[in-house]
């Protein structure tokens, strides 16, 4: 039988000042802002979308910038590390470009066989780039970051939790998930095991309840094909005890959300029909839109949302 989910579909973590954070994205990792529309469940803050080219699945890293916004907190019960998949060459170009930016890295650490660096974004975003050779996608270039070093999309995600009992549970009995390898307590968990699909899990059975605020995960979204997958894994789900919301059309996609064991917000989102419903891709990010919902509302949403631009070419 097809394996119902397939990976990661994007992560969404809460952002400071919206400029602030167009400009990390595309300016300095040169991702391309595929969509700016609003949060649908707060109109009165932008959400935003960078991926490669298309927007593909497994490539969206998406934010809700909270102007003013106090940075939140690492800690259990949350995604605390979003990973990124580059070449197995690429981490020396990238070191030079983030402490271009004055973008502090860790040195280049080591994790089941492949190298990677750790660094944060302006509002304290744990972020990872991972060396492989394993990812075939090409990724997104914005003119200036070549293309043999830029980045493909997601490798995978950290959950810090204070135990993994019922987490892998979920993972591995209902969600297409199976149990790759251990290293030094971090427990990894792929459907393919491949870059794009891979989360890990690590304990911290002392630790303090992370605080969610600028600069920390509120969501992880795991893919599926269409509405009809996403209906058998949230049937699948509820049979099994897990309190899942009804589907909310998202425009984009199509979502269903619950709590994994851990504290960590789930989604399971549409591959369909993807961010050029609206825009064609050649303009993909260029202008606001919004919700039919929300369309006649435009004159009092737009006005309340702080300008912002694309200043790639400061970058260079």
């Amino acid at each position: 039988m097809a394996a119902l989910i397939t990976g990661i579909h994007h992560i969404t973590a809460i952002a400071g000042n919206p400029q602030k954070n167009v400009d990390f994205y595309t300016g300095i990792l040169g991702l391309r802002l595929v969509k700016k529309t609003i949060n649908f469940d707060a109109p009165d803050v932008y959400h935003f979308y960078f991926g490669d080219e298309h927007g593909t699945p497994g490539t969206v890293f998406t934010t809700f910038p909270f102007e003013g916004a106090r940075k939140g907190t690492k800690g259990t019960g949350e995604m605390t590390y979003t990973a990124f998949s580059v070449s197995i060459d690429s981490l020396a170009y990238w070191k030079e470009r983030l402490a271009k930016y004055n973008v502090p890295t860790s040195d280049v650490l080591a994790r089941f066989g492949d190298k990677l660096i750790r660094f944060e974004d302006h509002d304290g975003m744990g972020l990872e780039l991972v060396a492989n050779d394993k990812d075939v996608r090409k990724g997104w270039t914005n003119g200036f970051i070549p293309s043999e070093h830029v980045i493909k999309g997601f490798y995978g995600a950290t959950l810090n939790l204070k135990a993994k009992e019922l987490t892998e549970k979920l993972l591995t009995q209902f969600m297409d998930y199976r149990f790759i390898a251990e290293e030094e307590g971090r427990y990894r968990y792929g459907t393919a095991g491949l870059p794009g699909d891979i989360v890990d899990i690590v304990l911290d059975q002392n630790g303090r309840q992370g605080v969610q605020s600028a600069g920390t995960i509120h969501h992880i979204a795991f893919r599926t094909a269409n509405t009809d997958t996403q209906l058998e894994i949230q049937k699948i789900l509820m049979q099994n005890g897990y309190q899942v919301t009804e589907v909310k059309d998202r425009n984009y996609f199509k979502s269903v959300y619950f709590r994994e064991p851990g504290g960590v917000l789930f989604e399971i989102a549409t591959d369909e029909p993807g961010f050029a419903i609206d825009e064609d891709e050649a303009h993909l990010g260029e202008l606001l839109k919004l919700p039919d919902w929300a369309e006649s509302h435009r004159d009092k949403i737009e006005p309340k949302l702080a300008k912002v631009q694309l200043n790639a070419e400061k970058y260079v």
